[in-house]
């Protein structure tokens, strides 16, 4: 689930399925782990009880969990020691997508429903020009990116999707509206 900082379309394992996290290192010797974030909504997915599960059926329920500066600390049910958690390293974890009355009673989305939108470039919808289309989302270490097929010569350009240069998106109406700085596009 997403608001304006989507998720990116590499995180789709299955059509069913959102990459929530992907287990790293060891961190201590009572079970924890250090997991590399894939949401934005780490604080719902790694609630206690919270259930995921990887692509082939396993599944893991957190006990707890912790931020400690830019990373998040788990530790799943059934976890008790150092050598089960460090079996666990490099093991994707994911959850199931919301429900579109879920989405919708909190104005989300998800970066596939972004994909063929119509790029527009204006103040407001009314008189914004219509320049491309959406062609795909893309994850960067700074911030999701929009890749925009432009209509003029059929070139990519990449948009940071940030809400100060795309400040309105309306599956609704099919577009997404850009306020882009001069020289981005």
């Amino acid at each position: 689930m997403t608001n304006s900082n989507s998720s990116s379309t590499s995180q789709t394992a299955e059509p069913d399925l959102l990459r929530v996290c992907r287990i790293g290192r060891a961190q201590g010797l009572k079970g924890e782990v250090n997991v590399t974030v894939f949401t934005d909504d780490p604080e719902r997915r790694f609630a206690p009880g919270s259930v995921l599960r990887t692509k082939d059926g396993r599944t893991f329920t957190v006990e707890r969990s912790r931020k400690f500066r830019e990373r998040w600390i788990v530790l799943f049910d059934g976890v008790a020691d150092r050598n089960a958690s460090e079996a666990l390293n490099g093991t994707e974890l994911y959850c199931e997508p919301d429900s579109e009355e879920e989405m919708e009673e909190e104005d989300a989305f998800y970066p596939d429903d972004l994909i063929d939108l119509d790029v527009l470039v204006g103040e407001d919808a009314a008189t914004a020009q219509k320049i491309g289309t959406v062609s795909d989302v893309l994850d960067s270490p700074a911030q999701f990116l929009l890749e925009v097929r432009k209509d003029a010569d059929g070139t990519a350009a990449l948009v940071p999707f940030v809400e100060q240069i795309v400040p309105e998106v309306d599956l609704d109406e099919g577009y997404v509206r850009l306020t882009p700085p001069d020289g981005l596009l």
